[in-house]
């Protein structure tokens, strides 16, 4: 991809269960990215909030990925640790961070969103990354499928991504519930995409960016 706007773009990825299971966006995101010419570095580390990336914070039992370029996915130890993400920033030195968080912070079997705790954690992760003077983008969660193990609903999918649209600044808010209709990708759990929506998932985004890079070009 000659015309991408990313080609040569150093980009650091950071993630909950959506980038840390096998065939996630670790795969889906990572690989479209690297096609249009980016150096990616993706962390996954599940059940991670945003707040967890400002201190060395174990994740849950349920997977931990990384992935460097064209190396294929190291999955990491259970109970892997967050790495800091000013660590991170000053290590990698990347052009601009991704965060790909939502659905981990959207407490979805609650009745209510937990809108105070939701900001203190994407603030204080905006707020670390803007201090390192790093461009970012945060991607929002996608439709799902409502009911499965965590509750998922259309309604709290929207809420949350129109909070996280509303309270990311000064990263770049990718809204993934724009890419597809409630419902129209298959999921595992009612959360978790399989290999194939992660694939057109992480195809979206990439364009989103490429869009977004446009915009701040012009």
């Amino acid at each position: 991809m000659a015309s991408s706007l990313l080609v040569g773009l150093s980009i650091l990825v950071i993630g909950d269960s959506n980038m840390a299971l096998p065939g996630s966006l670790i795969t889906g995101l990572h690989d479209d990215l690297t096609r249009r010419g980016a150096v990616v570095h993706s962390i996954g580390i599940c059940g991670a909030n945003a707040g967890d990336w400002l201190k060395a914070t174990p994740g849950g039992s349920c997977g931990a990925a990384e992935r460097r370029g064209k190396e294929p996915v190291k999955k990491l130890p259970p109970n892997a640790k967050t790495t800091p993400i000013k660590e991170l920033i000053a290590r990698d030195k990347p052009d601009l961070v991704m965060v790909v968080m939502g659905d981990t912070m959207a407490s979805y079997d609650k009745p209510t969103l937990p809108k105070t705790w939701i900001w203190q954690q994407t603030s204080s992760l905006t707020k670390a990354i803007a201090e390192t003077k790093t461009q970012c983008a945060w991607v929002g969660p996608n439709w799902g499928t409502e009911g499965g193990k965590y509750g998922k609903t259309y309604m709290k999918a929207k809420q949350m991504a129109s909070f996280l649209s509303a309270n990311v600044a000064p990263c770049d808010y990718i809204n993934s519930l724009k890419f597809s209709k409630p419902g129209q990708w298959k999921t595992l759990d009612g959360t978790h995409l399989t290999h194939d929506g992660y694939k057109v998932w992480g195809k979206a985004i990439s364009n989103e960016l490429e869009k977004i890079r446009k915009t701040k070009a012009n």
